[in-house]
């Protein structure tokens, strides 16, 4: 699952996130959810990059947002606060979507590797320079 700062960060660098993340992605499958598609989404200024942007959230697997997601997000909020595990509830839903489908979350965001059982990734380090 690609995190929004992954994405936001390609698209500050003008760079095609779709081209990077499919020449990085090779035959694994790419996913979002609509916590990420609003971060994203929202922030884009230029009319184009928007479409663009929308097109390939599209043809990516999307984890739906329905009560299992909410219930598993929230159950996991809940696993994090008695542990003293406080991160944004944005980052929750991320996690939790990734875990629902089994997948690892593609971030800079240092949050992530504070939930256990979750797979977090770093993206090459050229794409941050």
């Amino acid at each position: 699952m690609v995190d929004s700062n992954v994405f936001i960060d390609l698209l500050i660098r003008a760079k095609d996130p779709a081209k990077w993340l499919l020449d990085w992605a090779g035959s694994r499958n790419l996913a979002t959810c609509g916590m990420i598609r609003l971060e994203v989404l929202r922030g884009i200024k230029i009319p184009k990059s928007h479409r663009n942007t929308t097109a390939f959230f599209n043809v990516m697997i999307n984890v739906p947002g329905n009560n299992r997601l909410w219930d598993a997000a929230a159950e996991l909020a809940w696993k994090l606060d008695r542990k003293g595990i406080v991160i944004p509830g944005t980052d929750v839903i991320i996690a939790a979507s990734a875990m629902q489908i089994g997948a690892a979350v593609l971030t800079t965001d240092s949050h992530f590797r504070r939930i256990a059982g979750l797979e977090v990734i770093a993206p090459p380090a050229e794409w941050l320079g």
